[in-house]
């Protein structure tokens, strides 16, 4: 499987590999009880991350993961918000008074 590594609407890691993209290998390490990568340097500022930080990791379609610095289902829950406030307006306008 493929590590894809994302940021909003830029991909900066081919999650094709096609040659010429950017590969980067990671290792699993033991911490404590669990398992982790360490990140580096040039990654953590491509996804524009510091500790601390979440990170998202989600399927990718072609079989992959893609890692990446927001919640990809952000999206989704703000149209459907956007969607009540606009059904719900004057409700919305005179709760807020």
């Amino acid at each position: 499987m493929s590590l894809v590594v994302a940021e909003t609407a830029k991909s900066y890691y081919n999650n094709n590999n096609i040659k010429g993209a950017v590969m980067v290998e990671l290792k699993v390490r033991k911490f404590g009880n669990s398992l982790g990568v360490v990140l580096p340097k040039e990654v953590i500022s491509r996804l524009n991350t510091q500790d601390g930080a979440p990170l998202y990791l989600t399927e990718a379609p072609e079989g992959g993961y893609r890692l990446v610095p927001y919640d990809p289902d952000f999206e989704t829950k703000m149209t459907k918000a956007e969607d009540i406030m606009r059904r719900y307006r004057d409700t919305l306008h005179v709760l807020a008074q």
